[in-house]
C-alpha cells in the first residue's frame, strides 16, 4: 500500500488495520503529517498543527495494541478539530484576531470524548471569524481553498475541515453547524457531513462566541460509514 492509498483510507479501515497490526498508528500518522506538510501551505485547511502531540498519541495507541488493551472507536485515527472548539493547551482562535494567542485551560466535552476513544489529534482546522460566514476566510490565517479547484473557496464555516478531509489530510474532522456550516462546505468539497440533532453531541463548557444556541457538532468524512 502506497502513501496516497493510506491517506485516503476511510477511518474504519484504518482502525481495522491498526487492530490487526497490518499498519501502525505511527505509520498512518507520519504519512498524514507528510501530506499535510506538502499540501497545507497550498490549501490552508489547518490553521494550527499539533504534530508532536500526534506522534505521542500515535505511539501510545500502538503500545495499547501491543499490550492487548481495549481499543476505542477512533483508536489511533488521525483526527482534526474545528478552531471554534476549546482544546486544552492548544491555541483556539475562533478565527478572530482578538483570540489569536488564546490557549484554553480545558477541553470541550466532545474533545475529551474523542480523546477517550483514542483519536490522534493532528490539529485545528480553519474557520471564518466566529463561524459567521458561509466561506472560510479570516484576518489571521486567510482563505481555505477548495482542493478540487484552488481558485475557489471551500465553503464555510467548517471549510477547513471539509478541505482537510477532501484532500486526504486526515480521514475525519469534527465540524459544527449553526446555519449549514457542516453541510455547505461538505457539498462544496465532495465529502459527507452529518448535522446531528441539537445536543446529541454536547457543547460544554459554553463560551460566548459562535452560534451558542444553534450549534450542532458533527463529523465530516470521506466515507459515510465513518459518520456512524
Amino acid at each position: 500500500m502506497n502513501k496516497e492509498e493510506i491517506c485516503f483510507l476511510p477511518a474504519y479501515e484504518m482502525l481495522e488495520k491498526i487492530k490487526t497490526q497490518e499498519l501502525t498508528s505511527t505509520e498512518i500518522t507520519e504519512t498524514i503529517i507528510e501530506r499535510v506538510e506538502k499540501l497545507n501551505p497550498i490549501i490552508n485547511a489547518y490553521c494550527t498543527t499539533t504534530f508532536d502531540l500526534a506522534r505521542n498519541m500515535a505511539k501510545s495507541a500502538d503500545d495499547a495494541v501491543k499490550k492487548g488493551e481495549k481499543l476505542g472507536m477512533l483508536h489511533g485515527i488521525p483526527t482534526s478539530i474545528k478552531d471554534l472548539m476549546l482544546t486544552k493547551g492548544i491555541r483556539t482562535t475562533f478565527g478572530c484576531k482578538i483570540y489569536e494567542n488564546f490557549i484554553p485551560e480545558v477541553d470541550e466535552i466532545v474533545v475529551k470524548r474523542l480523546k477517550n476513544e483514542g483519536m490522534v489529534l493532528i490539529g485545528k482546522t480553519n474557520t471564518p471569524t466566529f463561524g459567521y460566514w458561509p466561506l472560510t476566510d479570516n484576518f489571521i490565517f486567510g482563505p481555505t481553498k477548495n482542493p478540487w479547484d484552488l481558485t475557489r473557496n471551500s465553503g464555510g464555516s467548517s471549510g477547513g475541515a471539509a478541505a482537510q478531509v477532501s484532500a486526504g489530510l486526515g480521514p475525519l474532522s469534527l465540524g459544527s453547524d449553526g446555519g449549514s456550516s457542516i453541510r455547505t462546505p461538505s457539498s462544496f468539497c465532495g465529502i459527507f457531513g452529518l448535522k446531528p440533532t441539537f445536543g446529541r453531541i454536547p457543547r460544554y463548557p459554553i463560551h460566548d462566541v459562535g452560534w451558542v444556541t444553534m450549534d450542532h457538532y458533527g463529523p465530516m468524512v470521506r466515507n459515510v460509514k465513518d459518520a456512524a
